[in-house]
């Protein structure tokens, strides 16, 4: 076995489900107008079925209210349209040859499925989308809602952790992953966590720290997660092997990367890679 190190996500790579993502998309719902509330819950709609120009992938500049098509390994703009399609050239022409840089507030990455009803409510106005993250999450923690937990995953996890050392990186903050872990069932599994990450800001530089800490090649390691951003391109830059965990299939090819709909995918692939061997 030539993997020494998997670093895995947590939301959307270890448990399943989107019921969390109507939920964050109905509180927000609270605070568009409501002559536009009609129109936020189309568009959302249509996002989530792969028929608006916002997707995952993509980037959401604020300040002109415009999609970004962008190459997620490079970070610059492919092209730029309105929140009706047509498309932004001069704006296309003034990212040109420049990298994006995320910071959440001005340029969204839209990695994940948190995403989509963020970008749709800020487009209708929405100011502080926060408060309605708060909300969903401590009504994740509610016995209103249920994880969908993926069979054998610990099993799995634990026959991985003799072999090779496994490591959890989460944006989730440290209270909210201990909560996580323990609904999981995956309490003391990783050898380390690392919370509040700040991916894809600090991803790579994490990446950098835990390949010289066990002191491995880059491609002795695997990112696993369902944020191309995030954990993906990063990882296929440094040389590191990939997991993309995503419904929606991604264009980008790479020897390194493989993709697949969901994780129990890639533990069958793995077992039956380990039967072979």
């Amino acid at each position: 076995m030539k993997e020494k190190l998997y670093i895995f996500d947590l939301d959307g790579t270890l448990y399943e489900g989107t019921d969390h993502f109507d939920y964050y998309a109905d509180r927000l719902s609270l605070d568009v107008p409501k002559e536009k509330q009609h129109e936020f819950w189309k568009d959302y709609e249509e996002m989530k079925a792969g028929k608006h120009q916002v997707s995952i992938g993509k980037a959401y500049d604020v300040k002109n209210d415009a999609v970004l098509t962008i190459d997620p390994m490079s970070l610059t703009v492919i092209k730029a349209v309105d929140w009706e399609g047509n498309s932004l050239d001069v704006l296309a022409e003034k990212y040109r040859g420049k990298q994006v840089k995320f910071d959440f507030k001005e340029m969204i990455a839209i990695g994940d499925g948190w995403w989509l009803p963020f970008v749709c409510a800020v487009h209708y106005g929405v100011e502080d989308c926060y408060p309605r993250y708060v909300e969903t999450k401590a009504y994740m923690s509610s016995d209103q809602f249920e994880l969908e937990k993926i069979p054998h995953l610990k099993s799995f996890l634990n026959q991985l952790k003799e072999e090779a050392t496994i490591v959890l990186i989460t944006n989730s903050d440290e209270e909210d992953v201990r909560r996580l872990l323990t609904e999981l069932d995956l309490d003391g599994v990783f050898h380390e966590v690392i919370t509040s990450a700040k991916k894809p800001t600090k991803t790579t530089a994490y990446f950098e720290e835990l390949k010289k800490k066990f002191n491995i090649e880059a491609d002795e390691i695997v990112s696993i997660g369902d944020n191309f951003i995030n954990e993906i391109a990063p990882a296929l830059l440094l040389g590191m092997n990939a997991v993309y965990i995503s419904e929606h299939i991604d264009q980008t090819e790479h020897h390194n990367l493989i993709q697949v709909k969901r994780i129990s995918e890639w533990i069958e692939l793995m077992e039956q890679s380990k039967k072979r061997r």
